[in-house]
């Protein structure tokens, strides 16, 4: 992995499969969950924050969703055996994406193989702002070229973190990850998280 010292994870839909939360959320909202499903992808297709979802279902977000959290069986299969990979290479590993503080407590309490778990709600700022990038960078000690950012989406994961001079992965999976076309400023396009210390392994 020459080049690189550090490697940073994004959280929904890279390292969990977000699918049955979804489905939770729904129930919560006295929405089914196909429907929720539907609003989703009309925020994605217009570009919006998922919030927005509620908008356009006509009906207020539900009280105490932000204490909402994934469960163990959430994390995609490739999940951790690539976070162990990734380390064991001698690489610092980061998981960090805009989350609640419930949210980072349950990373936390998932003793993943990581160095640091972090989120937007800690930090003070979300992506994409480039603040966040360059807080990454700052964690890990190292130049912005010397850190990879892997996430599913386009538009707040890989193109802020190329803008910010990172190594921009793009995971091809979830809602956003298959419907946001793949940027050419992506270092890297993986379907899986299974592919991707062999991808890093290869980059110059």
């Amino acid at each position: 992995m020459a080049g690189l010292r550090a490697v940073f994870f994004d959280v929904g839909e890279t390292l969990v499969d977000e699918e049955a939360w979804w489905r939770r959320l729904a129930a919560r909202s006295g929405v089914r969950p196909h429907v929720m499903w539907a609003a989703l992808g009309v925020t994605i297709a217009r570009g919006e924050e998922h919030e927005q979802l509620w908008r356009h279902l006509g009906v207020e977000r539900p009280p105490a969703w932000d204490e909402l959290v994934y469960s163990r069986d959430d994390l995609h299969p490739d999940a951790l055996a690539c976070l162990g990979a990734v380390r064991a290479a001698g690489l610092f590993v980061g998981v960090v994406g805009n989350q609640t503080p419930a949210m980072e407590r349950w990373a936390r309490e998932q003793h993943l193989p990581v160095d640091l778990v972090a989120s937007s709600s800690a930090w003070g700022v979300r992506k994409p702002a480039p603040a966040f990038f360059e807080r990454m960078v700052a964690e890990a000690a190292c130049a912005p070229a010397e850190v990879a950012y892997v996430g599913d989406r386009v538009d707040n994961d890989v193109e802020p973190a190329a803008s910010a001079g990172l190594v921009a992965v793009h995971v091809r999976r979830g809602p956003w990850g298959l419907l946001q076309p793949s940027s050419p400023r992506a270092r890297l396009v993986v379907d899986s998280l299974a592919e991707l210390p062999e991808a890093l392994a290869s980059l110059t």
